[in-house]
């Protein structure tokens, strides 16, 4: 992956839509990202423990 914010939003995006339960529409995917980018203080998501991403991810669940 590489370190910007055009790449980490396309991880968010393929983590979301991974599973084909869920699309990007579903989420707040900018929210996401820069929650991530905060916690990760990185570009680079994947040092974020899996249930700390899905945390962030459920925050920003659009209803």
């Amino acid at each position: 992956m590489s370190d910007s914010l055009e790449s980490a939003t396309a991880y968010v995006i393929e983590a979301l839509e991974a599973k084909g339960t869920a699309t990007r529409y579903d989420f707040d995917v900018s929210g996401i990202v820069a929650e991530s980018h905060a916690v990760a203080n990185s570009w680079d998501f994947r040092t974020i423990e899996n249930a700390t991403f899905w945390g962030i991810a459920a925050r920003f669940l659009r209803t």
